[in-house]
């Protein structure tokens, strides 16, 4: 017997002493499958309220104990007869336990162990509950155990952050904040309204807010305004990648709306229409060598020609497509006084740009730190389409907690404080 339960306790990989098997054997159970049982029994020797080993024994009580298994097709359980026994100097009761599993659970910890490592990954939870022959709702119990919250202090925040928001439960924005530098998440709020944002900040000592030294962010006007009220040394930072994106917007929408005062079957029309990509890039970067053929205009034309002659046909187009590359080239070598200039343009680039770049001139400091300081918000753009990834896995969350838990596993930032914290299910 003894040999028995050590090739059992060794082929298991299970240390604890109290335990003894006996026997093994192969059963197909309802739902079909062909389960491996082991039955073993779970022994106390001393009292567990005052150490005494003058007990009497109570009968058992039996689990069946899911544990872990490298085929899923042939899942194994652990029937164990847990020991009841009764002080006789205490005259208390108690049964055996043992941290194969916990008290009242069915699922072994090892189990949970690698239910957890596999929420890690981008895998959806029934997928992860079919291969360890558990429930979604098991699975969803081990997402729960976990802490939720990515700074457990408010004694310390970054010197570097940036703001955004992103679409989550019930297609809600929520708050998302990043250090600048690390790329690491400082939190996610369930929402990103103003006053939950200045309450959240707020929290922090004021040391730490005087600690932040810039705050990049897209154009969102109250953002500005939490960062003036909670971070006294910290600098603005518009994010260059919506800057172009407002520009490149305006020259699209004006594109557009010229191509409409041309009939569909012009020239013109058919310039402005398909190869609408073009106008959007910069100049340097379009072919000027090697012109193609293209069916819509009936002639071969290189990309550079195509721009040219499409922006040609309104003066209005050929101002705002002249602005936007200017830009361009400022942004490239971080040419503050450039970019004042293009901003104080008088040339006629079409309402919505103009209204571009009335807004760049309101928020003219923000705007020349981002042209100059190397800081973005393109980390946290990454990491948002982190985060639409595990939506589309999951197809989508109605829990917000179960979100945030996940987003945290994934990126590997549990912070454990024990085994209990992590396996209580």
């Amino acid at each position: 017997m003894s040999s028995l339960n050590d090739y059992i306790k060794f082929s298991l990989d299970i240390e604890d002493q109290n335990i003894i098997f006996k026997d093994y054997f192969y059963k197909f159970l309802d739902d079909g499958l062909k389960y491996k049982i082991y039955t073993a029994e779970l022994i106390q020797p001393a009292c567990s309220f005052c150490g005494s080993v003058n007990l009497i024994h109570n009968g058992h009580l039996k689990t069946n104990i899911h544990y872990i298994t490298a085929n899923a097709s042939q899942p194994i359980v652990i029937r164990l007869l847990k020991q009841r026994v009764k002080c006789r100097d205490c005259s208390k009761g108690s049964m055996a336990q043992s941290s194969l599993v916990n008290k009242y659970c069915c699922i072994s910890n090892k189990s949970k162990l690698r239910i957890l490592s596999a929420l890690t990954e981008d895998r959806s939870m029934t997928s992860i509950a079919r291969e360890h022959n558990t429930s979604v709702n098991t699975v969803q119990r081990v997402l729960a155990s976990c802490s939720h919250r990515f700074i457990d202090s408010y004694d310390y925040l970054p010197e570097h952050l940036a703001f955004d928001e992103f679409k989550g439960v019930d297609r809600k924005l929520h708050f998302i904040c990043l250090n600048g530098e690390t790329h690491e998440v400082v939190q996610i709020l369930r929402n990103r309204f103003k006053k939950d944002l200045l309450k959240y900040f707020g929290k922090f000592t004021p040391k730490a807010r005087a600690n932040v030294k810039t705050v990049t962010m897209d154009l969102n006007f109250y953002y500005q305004d939490i960062v003036r009220e909670c971070f006294p040394n910290a600098k603005i930072v518009i994010d260059r990648f919506h800057m172009v994106q407002m520009l490149t917007r305006s020259l699209n929408s004006l594109r557009v709306t010229v191509m409409k005062k041309f009939g569909k079957g012009t020239r013109e029309y058919a310039l402005l229409k398909s190869p609408w990509k073009l106008y959007l890039k910069k100049f340097d970067d379009l072919e000027k060598l090697h012109p193609k053929y293209n069916w819509h205009y009936k002639d071969s034309l290189t990309q550079a020609q195509i721009v040219t002659e499409g922006i040609a046909c309104d003066d209005t187009l050929v101002n705002a497509y002249n602005l936007l590359q200017a830009f361009f080239t400022a942004l490239d070598d971080h040419d503050t006084e450039a970019i004042k200039e293009i901003i104080a343009s008088k040339a006629q680039v079409g309402p919505l740009m103009h209204k571009t770049l009335l807004t760049f001139k309101h928020n003219l400091t923000a705007v020349l730190n981002g042209i100059s300081l190397p800081y973005s918000n393109g980390c946290l753009e990454g990491f948002n389409r982190k985060i639409k990834q595990i939506e589309r896995t999951a197809y989508g969350y109605s829990n917000f907690t179960n979100l945030l838990t996940r987003i945290r596993l994934e990126e590997n930032k549990v912070k454990e404080k024990g085994p209990s914290n992590l396996l209580i299910a």
